[in-house]
């Protein structure tokens, strides 16, 4: 069995057996995601997320950031309350989710009106969020991983300590708020109701507001996966702050697309499709393919 089998096993078993301790039916699972998270949809309308090892605080965390948000007018997806949560099995929590069917992806309108909205919360007071860190888990694939040229990984390491030394000498382009921190349009979705709902709550914390705009903004200048009457209504619903119009967005920009890159290579060593996207993400960064790049998703 290769090493991404085994994974994805170890996440089905750790399924299973929180499932008996907590009294759920996981017979006939369907693998949604098997990211940083492993999601699995199961009958009676509960999706179940299982977490990476030793984050039972970020999971505990989620499910208060899923209250209080619902309190405060922004829908997000909501936590099985008839099961107690999170769920620990071998030092990794699982949480269980309220299914949300037949949605599909939010426009950018609508994911700018929910980010204003979420923008101009003020944190809350009975529990604490973390401050946003760009850098947390970006160089460690780029160390590890197997599947790179060395003159590759050695581009990436000094792009990375560039790219530290840019952010690091950058004033402070606003006032640090609550943000979402993986910001896209399929992190809000529109169920039939036609009510916006927010997910992957691990994320939100405290930050500068321009990293939940970067990433429709990097799609619109990097990747044309928005056109410029999309990216437009993003920027009117948010209130009329074009990010791109900063004079350090380049510095956000190049940090986000970095993360991206890294997040293929930590993938790449048990997934030949995530190795092929890693060296061609490396490609683009380092101008050997012009944009708009195209790049798929993993």
């Amino acid at each position: 069995m290769n090493q991404s089998r085994q994974q994805a096993a170890t996440a089905a078993e750790v399924l299973n057996r929180a499932a008996k301790l907590s009294n759920v039916d996981a017979r006939g699972a369907i693998t949604v995601r098997d990211g940083s998270h492993a999601i699995f949809e199961l009958p009676d309308g509960i999706v179940a997320r299982v977490g990476q090892p030793h984050s039972y605080r970020t999971a505990q965390r989620e499910l208060r950031i899923s209250q209080w948000l619902n309190k405060n007018g922004i829908t997000t997806v909501e936590a099985v309350n008839s099961i107690p949560q999170p769920t620990l099995v071998d030092e990794r929590p699982v949480t269980w989710w309220t299914l949300i069917p037949d949605h599909r992806p939010s426009t950018p309108e609508e994911l700018g009106r929910m980010l204003r909205q979420l923008h101009a919360l003020t944190p809350p007071i009975d529990f604490p969020l973390p401050a946003y860190a760009p850098f947390d888990g970006v160089r460690e694939p780029v160390e590890s991983a197997t599947t790179i040229t060395e003159a590759d990984r050695a581009w990436l390491l000094e792009q990375y300590a560039r790219l530290r030394q840019r952010y690091d000498e950058l004033d402070e382009p606003s006032q640090r708020c609550v943000i979402h921190g993986d910001a896209w349009q399929g992190n809000l979705v529109v169920p039939p109701s036609g009510e916006p709902t927010v997910l992957d709550l691990d994320k939100v914390s405290v930050g500068w507001p321009e990293w939940d705009l970067i990433q429709l903004a990097v799609d619109h200048t990097d990747f044309h996966r928005i056109t410029d009457d999309q990216y437009r209504s993003f920027v009117d619903a948010y209130g009329g702050y074009d990010v791109t119009r900063w004079p350090d967005y380049r510095v956000l920009a190049d940090i986000q697309e970095f993360r991206w890159v890294a997040f293929a290579l930590g993938r790449s060593d048990t997934r030949q499709s995530a190795a092929t996207e890693a060296k061609h993400r490396i490609a683009c960064l380092r101008g050997l393919v012009p944009k708009p790049w195209t790049w798929q998703a993993l």
